[in-house]
């Protein structure tokens, strides 16, 4: 059995898996947050939980909001601020007493869309999160790709590429540069271009139900963010060339995204033909602890406890 934690900014969601990879128990909790300890021993807590239940140990896997830092062991990027600076893999590991993996969540996310998921079979597979940021993760041969400063796959703050006239206004983000293509392709930042736009306020959610039943405002709004997210993953074709695009998050639920997001990524694409499949998550929400769980391969684990 391998258990994985999806750790939260609101929320802390634990799973194991079978050896077949079928969720066969689920627990959550809210997160302590601004509390670093707590939230160390509510995870420790959930693990120990599953474990009791069914009488053994498993082994442990990590997504958080952030990464582990190669150079200093701490937590680094992490929306969750309480986690900066700290070394959580190694306090979780000392709490539970073994060796616990911890990765990016976008990376988790597409660790489990590549070993079982929509991208199931590919060698190389790029995981996007479209939601309330934008994050994404590469998964190489069935293993997450952290990189030399665990920021693989971090492409939400990037600069928007082949900006339009009326799209130089210099937006500001959280990570304190400007025009990150998190700024474009946000749920909130569909909701604010719409309302900018048209004087209307609406929700992404909204937007797209508005398009899909023929609103042609509302289709011009998703138009146009189907041309954005054709232009930022174009740059992703171009370094990585995946074998597989896969898209999670809310905003991946616009079904009209993979009728016009291949056509806006062809223009921008160096290649004579562009095939790459865009496919939205099989799993969902739960992708995020699914991948948590697969960052202890099965070759990786002896008798329910990490062996590397």
């Amino acid at each position: 059995m391998r258990i994985g934690i999806d750790l939260g900014g609101t929320k802390i969601e634990a799973a194991a898996l079978d050896d077949e990879g079928e969720v066969i128990v689920r627990r959550r909790q809210p997160t302590p947050r601004d509390n670093y300890d707590a939230t160390v021993a509510a995870v420790a807590g959930l693990v120990r939980q599953i474990e009791s239940d069914y009488d053994t140990q498993a082994s442990v896997g990590v997504g958080i909001p952030g990464a582990i830092s190669p150079p200093t062991g701490l937590v680094k990027n992490a929306n969750s601020t309480w986690l900066i600076g700290k070394p959580f893999d190694r306090d979780l590991s000392s709490a539970l007493g073994r060796t616990v993996r911890v990765a990016n969540d976008a990376n988790c996310f597409a660790l489990s869309e590549a070993v079982d998921g929509a991208a199931a079979g590919k060698h190389v597979v790029f995981g996007v999160i479209l939601g309330t940021g934008v994050g994404g993760g590469v998964v190489v041969g069935g293993r997450a790709l952290t990189g030399a400063h665990a920021i693989a796959g971090e492409w939400g703050h990037n600069p928007m590429p082949g900006l339009l006239d009326e799209e130089w206004n210099d937006r500001p983000c959280y990570c304190r540069r400007r025009s990150c293509i998190e700024t474009f392709l946000s749920g909130p930042a569909i909701a604010r271009d719409h309302e900018r736009r048209t004087g209307e306020a609406a929700t992404a959610d909204e937007i797209a139900e508005r398009a899909a039943g023929g609103d042609e405002v509302a289709r011009a709004s998703v138009e146009l963010h189907a041309s954005r997210l054709g232009r930022a993953l174009a740059t992703v074709v171009n370094v990585l060339d995946p074998d597989a695009i896969v898209l999670g998050g809310g905003v991946s639920n616009i079904e009209a995204l993979y009728e016009l997001v291949p056509t806006a990524l062809e223009a921008h694409v160096f290649s004579d033909v562009v095939t790459t499949p865009i496919v939205q998550a099989q799993h969902g929400d739960s992708s995020g602890v699914r991948g948590a769980a697969w960052l202890w391969q099965p070759d990786e684990i002896a008798d329910g406890l990490p062996t590397g």
